[in-house]
Parts: C-alpha cells; structure tokens; sequence
C-alpha cells in the first residue's frame, strides 16, 4: 500500500495545505474569540441580552457549514466592489477573508455559552467579599470572576476549535487551501488514498489542538503555571510553524484555477506543469465554484484557468439563443472583453453536456436522440451532477424535447457513470470528453433540436495577466495541442491515477504528437 505513488503525492501537499488550514483556523478562531468574549461579558447581567445572543448563535449553527461559507463570498463581493467605487480601493472577497468571517461565526456559540455559564457560576459570596474589601466592580471581574471562570471558558474554546478546525476542510470551494483540498480532489477523481489522508490529517490535528488547550484548561484548574505554559507554548509553535512558510511564499507564483470535477484538476495540473517546465513559479486553485472561479479570475485572484464556452455563454453571461460554434466563440470573446478577461484560444477539444444512457438499454428501446428518449422518460430516473438541473441547459432540454422524467437524482459526477451502468438510474447528464462513457460501454444521445450549446475548452487569463508575454508564450503550446480522443483517455486514467500523474501522460503525449 505504501509504495502506491499517491501516497508520496499527498505528503508533497501537506505543508501547503496543512499551514494554509491552520492559519485560517486560527484567524477565525482568533476572531471568534475577540466578538464573543466581550458580548459575553456585556450580556452576563442582562437576561434578554444574554438569550438573544445565544439563540442567534444556535441559529449560526444550524446552517450547513458549506453553505455559510458559500454566502459570505457573493457578500463581500459586493462589499468590495462598492468599496472600490465609494473609496477607489478594494479587498479580496476570495478564499482567506470569506473562510474566516464563516468559522469565525462558527465558534462563536460554545465561547459564548461557556463564558456566561462560568462567570454565572462564580459563588456570589466570594464577589461579596470582593465588594466588602473595597474592589471596584472592573476589579472584581478581572481579579474574581474571570480567574475562577476560565477553566469553563476554556472548555468553551476547546469546543470552539474543534468544530472550526472540521468545518475549515469545507473552505476549499470559495477558493481557500486547506485539508480539504485533499477531501475534494480524493472524491473527484476517485482517489481514496487523498481523501483517507486529508481526513486523517484533519482529525489528527483536532485532537493535536485540542489536547494542547485541554492541557491549559488542566494547568488552569489545578492551577499549575508549568502545565499552562507548555499548552500555550505548543499552539503558538504550532501557529508559527505553518505561518513561517506563508509568509515567505512567493507572490510573483502564476495562480492555476480548477473546478470541482476531474478534468479540471488534470487540466490546471497541466498548466501548472508546464509553466514550470518553463523556469515560472506555478501554485493550484482547485475545487472552486463555477461561479466563484471566474469572479476569482476577474478580481485577479488566480491568473489563469480553463473553462469552456458553452457554461459562460449561459450561465456567466445569460445567454438563452444557442448559435453555432463559430458565432458564439465570437460573441463570447466580446462579453468577455467586457469584463476585462481575456481569451487565450483553445485547447482542442469540446466538453459538453449530453445526456447519456447504456448502449444496450438504448439500443433496446430505440433510443438514439434526446427527442426519441421523450416518449419513454415518464418511467425512467435521470442523474445530473450538484449544478446540472439548476442551469438553464436542462431548462433548454425540457423545453426543446418536452422531456419530464419520474425521478431526478443528484450525485457525484464519476458516481454517475457507475450508476446508470448498473441500472440504478435509467439516463445521466455526462460528459462528452469523459473517458468513463467508453468504459461502461455507454452511449450520448443526439441533440437534433441543438438544445445544448457548444462547450469548447478555452484558457482564460486575467486583467492583470492580458499583457504578459512570459505566460502567453509558456501557454502557447497547449492551444489546439488536447484533442477529445486524448482528453477521453487522460479522464479514464484519472479514475486509478492522480491528476499529477495525468497531467504528466498528457503533457507527454501532446508533446509527442507535436513532434509527430
């Protein structure tokens, strides 16, 4: 098991996304810690205060954590561009600063209830006596009260850490690196070496965390100086192991966007790849949103990715008139001269939405366009991947086919391919460039009505790199150089081999056929 190379994959990761996970824990935390703290202490002597306040951060709570820390990026995005307009300049609404007002708000309910339960638990005769020796009530609180309380709060922290350390692995779609970097990719791409290893990493460093407070809240407790002072001593050198290699990594490195399924992964690998190979300083982005990838490339968040025509024709910008290839790669290249990013050219290839169904099935029913499938969807299941049945490419299909199946699933997207195979689902929304339709002998059904638009590859570059000649020329082989033959076989390999690894077999085999 441990000569499988991913595993040699996963520790060359770590220092980048172990640090990148414990300095946005620990900000949060920090931030956590100096909102609560106070608002318990202001809330200890009023009642409605002190309910109000607890029942907004039960609330916090029951919000998925994925989910809160989705809605601060759009937040701050307009923040930041009213910002920009109002003051003339802006803050990056990407990755760091959304991850960390989202935990933040996370840890905030067990410090708020533990700093209230144990300022409550003060033995009132003891702050009388304070009073009787002439204490000032600021006195008493900071001489009394806090001192016997902290162990509670120190509980209250433990917990506090706990769950913003967890939830953090969740922070990698709004474009923030941490564990979970490993965790999504591992799902993606069927690499359970990763994502066994980002879960392990996570939880280690949990309880690492955890037992290094639960020796402060000991030395606290008994009390016992030596005990606290090696606890605090602990997560300072923790804190300041992984913030060194932050603070001094490059920021002149190219930054490689990537969404959240295996082609994407392979592809900014790719890129990576061969931006090193040509002496520049390349770092990942991966697993972002499909809307946060391309406001993260026109805020000059990451400098380059791929993404392909037809999603930023109807989803980025609107479009519901499907044109043909030609007159739509011309339109787009004026809507993105709007927004100030720049269209490099193509790679070679076209990944489109199609719906998909096994060869045998389709070929018994008789079955060969999405028009034929019409009459026979009223009994059958459909799977798409999280976004599919949101985007208006599925409305265009309903509306271009009349199709209204029994059922609609959502699933993983290489799940998908093992699922219709297997007759849990009747039909999929795949991919036409996923090598897993040749492996499970599937079939894409035609599209008479050209209800999907096209969906060719094309490498974007950001506002801030339209004029560099150093990216355009080390990128330049890669246009027309993916073909769909290649790409097919390069997703088919990602199923058993990391996206590294891949991106090596596919930056071989291009340079091979260029010498061909």
């Amino acid at each position: 098991m441990w000569t499988d190379p991913r595993w040699a994959e996963a520790f060359s990761h770590l220092p980048d996304y172990l640090g990148s996970h414990v300095r946005v824990s620990a900000a949060a935390l920090a931030l956590g810690l100096a909102i609560s703290l106070p608002l318990a202490l202001i809330a200890r002597g009023r009642p409605l205060m002190r309910g109000a306040l607890l029942g907004l951060a039960s609330v916090v709570q029951t919000v998925p954590g994925l989910a809160l820390l989705a809605l601060f990026y759009p937040l701050l995005l307009a923040l930041a561009a009213l910002s920009l307009q109002w003051f003339g300049a802006s803050f990056s609404a990407f990755g760091f600063l959304p991850a960390v007002l989202a935990l933040a708000l996370y840890s905030m309910l067990p410090v708020l209830r533990n700093t209230i339960t144990g300022l409550d638990g003060v033995d009132p005769a003891l702050i009388e006596a304070a009073k009787g020796v002439g204490m000032t009530p600021r006195q008493s609180l900071t001489m009394v009260e806090l001192p016997l309380a902290l162990p509670v709060m120190m509980a209250g922290i433990r917990t506090a850490a706990v769950w913003v350390i967890g939830t953090a692995t969740l922070s990698t779609p709004i474009g923030q690196t941490s564990l979970g970097n490993y965790i999504f990719a591992g799902l993606q791409t069927q690499n359970w070496v990763f994502v066994l290893f980002g879960c392990f990493s996570a939880a280690l460093l949990a309880l690492a965390v955890d037992q290094l407070l639960a020796l402060i809240e000991v030395g606290l407790r008994a009390p016992s100086r030596l005990k606290t002072a090696i606890g605090a001593l602990g997560v300072i050198a923790l804190v300041a192991a992984t913030l060194l290699p932050g603070l001094a990594a490059t920021k002149t490195a190219y930054r490689v966007g990537a969404k959240t399924f295996t082609e994407q992964y392979v592809l900014s690998s790719l890129i990576a790849q061969t931006l090193r190979a040509q002496g520049l300083t390349a770092a990942t982005r991966e697993g972002l949103g499909s809307n946060v990838i391309f406001d993260a490339l026109k805020t000059g968040d990451i400098d380059v990715y791929v993404d392909y025509s037809g999603t930023l024709w109807a989803n980025q910008f609107g479009h519901t008139d499907i044109r043909p290839r030609a007159e739509l790669l011309d339109a787009l290249k004026a809507d993105l001269t709007r927004s100030k990013v720049t269209l490099l050219g193509e790679l070679g290839f076209a990944n489109a939405y199609a719906l998909v169904m096994p060869r045998d099935k389709a070929r018994a029913l008789g079955i060969k366009t999405m028009a034929d499938l019409a009459a026979r969807a009223g009994g059958m299941t459909i799977a798409g991947d999280y976004e599919f049945f949101s985007r208006p490419e599925w409305a265009g299909i309903r509306r271009a086919y009349g199709l209204a199946f029994k059922a609609q699933r959502t699933m993983q997207p290489d799940f998908m391919y093992a699922a219709v195979a297997s007759d849990e689902v009747d039909v999929i929304a795949g991919y036409t460039s996923d090598g897993l339709i040749a492996k499970y002998d599937l079939v894409v059904l035609d599209d008479p009505q050209a209800a999907i638009p096209p969906y060719d590859a094309i490498v974007l570059l950001s506002p801030q790199r339209a004029k560099d000649d150093k990216l355009r020329a080390a990128l330049q082989p890669l246009l027309g150089a993916v073909g769909i033959d290649l790409m097919r076989e390069a997703n088919l390999r990602a199923s058993s081999e990391s996206p590294d690894a891949v991106a090596r077999w596919l930056g071989q085999n291009r340079a091979d056929q260029g010498a061909r």
